[in-house]
């Protein structure tokens, strides 16, 4: 089974670990031109935000101290209050007076926590800019390590990485400001990364063709308990998205689905000998004594595209290896850990150990989404808005990877597509959102 997705040609959009980053800057050969350009980007970006102040940067031993002190060069320039101070050299009384602090200590691949020092001279700050990453925050994991301040803005460089959007890195930056240093994008290429910012420029949604009928858009059918609420909210959002014919399997039934939405009372063995049934939803609504033995059943029948969520999930608990041969599955945190136990300090890396454990794309649910590939693919999403943690949002969610997998998508691509649809629709209904609202918001957006 394919699990692509679109690598843009420019790799915008990638990121880089610390030692990516590192390696980069080696190919690269003129680290002070490097410099030099990184450090009149830092003073640029102040200069537009900021009115002057007395400023201190407080510059640590390596690259990233050198970039503060560029930076302070261009300020001073403009006429611009500014010293310099090495940790050893600054009090956090030097730093108290100071009407912005410059964070120039440590950059993103800091591998052990902040000295008491750093840290109470970073505590002292009343307002701070970051140069790469607020010092303490691992760029590779957004973890702090030991202590890390919370910047105004940060500046980064050439592409970002993974702790600028992985929380609590990600509060902890505030803006993150790209810029461009003048390292070419052949060495990014080179460097062959992994991991991306999730974007529209990383898929491509089907479009419909002129000729095309309900069953040429794909079948989603959702499997559910006797009050399928909450695969009511997942069929909704097929639908919206594209999906040319929407089921319930709901043989129990309470109450009939919304209009255009077919409630199926067959047993779950007979409605798989229809062919045209190739992508179902697993788990929403369910109940766990029941999802067990259907997610069974359905990955017995072999060659179907399955969704797991929900109760699903919970009926795996502890035994993850139950969930090979799925598609994709969406757990939150609570049921991830329960399939796989502790994530730990590095989110990512869980991700992408649970994905290769099972063999399917994993969405790990939260202000942070990440997609990841059993190939060690990974995206992390950025755009949803902190109303989108409601009851019955994933179920939505579930129901839209499904209807993007049934109009032909790989599967990756289809979790990317869903969950950065997933967010962009919240934010266009704003605060006060319910799950509810969601399934109207994708249809214009989810249709290519």
């Amino acid at each position: 089974m394919a699990y692509s997705f679109e690598r843009p040609e420019n790799f915008a959009g990638a990121l880089l670990t610390p030692a990516e980053m590192g390696a980069a800057d080696a190919r690269a050969g003129d680290g002070a031109a490097l410099m030099q350009a990184a450090g009149r980007a830092v003073a640029r970006a102040i200069l537009q935000r900021i009115r002057p102040t007395r400023t201190l940067v407080l510059a640590g031993p390596g690259k990233n101290g050198g970039d503060g002190h560029v930076a302070a060069s261009y300020l001073a320039r403009a006429g611009w209050h500014v010293r310099v101070k090495s940790p050893g050299e600054a009090t956090p009384d030097d730093v108290a007076r100071a009407g912005l602090v410059i964070d120039a200590l440590f950059g993103a691949g800091l591998s052990r926590d902040l000295d008491a020092h750093c840290t109470a001279l970073l505590r002292a700050a009343k307002r701070l800019v970051a140069i790469d990453v607020p010092s303490g925050l691992d760029g590779a994991t957004g973890q702090i390590r030991g202590f890390a301040p919370q910047a105004e803005f940060t500046v980064t460089f050439v592409r970002k990485k993974p702790g600028h959007l992985l929380y609590p890195g990600r509060g902890l930056c505030g803006e993150v400001l790209l810029r461009d240093i003048g390292l070419p994008d052949s060495i990014i290429a080179g460097l062959a990364p992994r991991c991306w910012e999730n974007s529209p420029a990383l898929f491509t949604l089907p479009l419909r063709a002129p000729t095309g009928h309900k069953y040429g858009s794909g079948e989603v059918t959702l499997l559910s308990g006797s009050l399928p609420g909450a695969a009511r909210l997942a069929a909704m959002a097929a639908r919206r998205a594209g999906a040319g014919m929407v089921s319930i399997a709901a043989p129990d039934a309470a109450a009939l689905p919304e209009a255009g939405i077919m409630l199926r009372r067959e047993p779950l063995a007979e409605l798989l000998q229809d062919q045209r049934r190739q992508n179902w939803v697993v788990g929403p609504g369910l109940g766990i004594d029941a999802a067990g033995p259907a997610l069974a059943a359905l990955l017995a029948a072999g060659d179907r595209r399955i969704v797991a969520d929900a109760d699903a999930l919970t009926a795996c608990a502890g035994a993850p290896e139950r969930l090979r041969g799925v598609t994709v599955i969406t757990p939150h945190e609570g049921e991830f850990t329960r399939l796989f136990g502790a994530i730990g300090p590095d989110r990512l890396g869980a991700a992408r150990a649970a994905a290769a454990r099972i063999g399917a794309v994993l969405v790990l649910k939260g202000p942070d989404t990440i997609i990841a590939a059993p190939d060690g693919e990974a995206v992390i999403n950025a755009n949803a808005p902190p109303w989108l943690a409601t009851g019955g949002t994933g179920d939505v969610l579930a129901g839209l990877i499904a209807a993007l997998l049934a109009r032909g998508m790989a599967p990756f691509a289809a979790a990317c597509a869903g969950v950065w649809l997933h967010g962009a629709a919240a934010t266009k209904i704003g605060p006060g959102l319910l799950a509810e609202d969601l399934p109207a918001q994708l249809g214009p957006l989810a249709q290519g």
